[in-house]
């Protein structure tokens, strides 16, 4: 062959080849797009089906996470269950409860003792007063609910509700044991009662303060008689070896402190009120 023959054979060949390269560029990105969804759709699906097989509740709890639960972190409990006799011997509320009954109480008598010629309104608020007749039918009810008691210096204004209860009132007071007088009702204040308190003598500041010691000594028994009471749960504990030696121990300790600080509490109350009295 010569060389005119195989350079127009190579000039066909290459005009050929220049009008078929149209066609691959167009082929290529369209399967490459079809295959790059078709792997999309399927990392999807594969995401999919392995977040919804997943299942961390069915995982056992090791010794990383049971360590964990008893952090600071972990939630309350809402049920801790039955207290153990140890809780239950270390639980003073009950002692507490009984001495602070004690100290009220002994609060309550101290303010209704009279001294230096004082008289607390609540003692004659508590007088019990009889109305009506035995004809109409007799009614008893306390002072307090049909009149109001007034301090006045040395002297004590009961103002009535009704006119018709002071004839009442006045007997009730002149009846009761605080060695009073009432006065008739004045003609501009006729629904008063007044009520004079009598002078302090040393005869009546020393009655005063006997009381206010026996008040005292009253609720130290009181509470004595609660310290008792929790001393024979410690000894049911220790005789039935509920409880170890070591923690009954801490009670009884615990229980003793409750305890004399209520007798601290009773002398404080007691000794105040004695000079009050004293110096009235």
């Amino acid at each position: 062959m010569s060389r005119t023959a195989i350079s127009s054979a190579a000039l066909r060949l290459r005009c050929k080849n220049s009008l078929s390269p149209s066609t691959r560029p167009l082929e290529l990105p369209l399967a490459n797009l079809t295959r790059s969804r078709t792997t999309a759709a399927q990392c999807a699906l594969q995401a999919t089906r392995s977040f919804s097989l997943s299942s961390p509740l069915h995982k056992k709890a090791g010794k990383a996470n049971k360590s964990h639960a008893r952090t600071d972190s972990s939630p309350p409990v809402t049920n801790p269950g039955q207290p153990t006799p140890t809780d239950e011997a270390y639980d003073v509320s009950g002692l507490e409860a009984q001495i602070l009954q004690a100290i009220e109480k002994l609060s309550h008598d101290l303010s209704q003792l009279r001294g230096g010629g004082k008289l607390n309104p609540e003692i004659v608020e508590s007088l019990k007063v009889q109305l009506g007749t035995a004809g109409h039918g007799k009614e008893t009810v306390k002072l307090g609910d049909i009149a109001q008691v007034v301090p006045r210096g040395r002297m004590l204004n009961v103002i009535c509700g009704e006119e018709a209860h002071i004839k009442h009132i006045t007997s009730a007071i002149a009846a009761s044991e605080h060695s009073l007088t009432p006065l008739a009702p004045d003609a501009s204040n006729p629904l008063t009662i007044q009520v004079p308190l009598p002078p302090p003598t040393g005869e009546s500041r020393r009655a005063a303060v006997d009381s206010a010691i026996k008040a005292s000594e009253k609720a130290d028994k009181s509470i004595q008689v609660a310290r008792q009471e929790h001393n024979k749960r410690l000894r049911k504990f220790e005789l039935n070896r509920e409880v170890l030696p070591d923690d009954l121990q801490k009670a009884k300790k615990r229980m003793e402190e409750v305890v004399k600080k209520g007798h601290t509490e009773i002398k404080r109350i007691s000794d105040g009120a004695k000079k009050v009295l004293e110096s009235q």
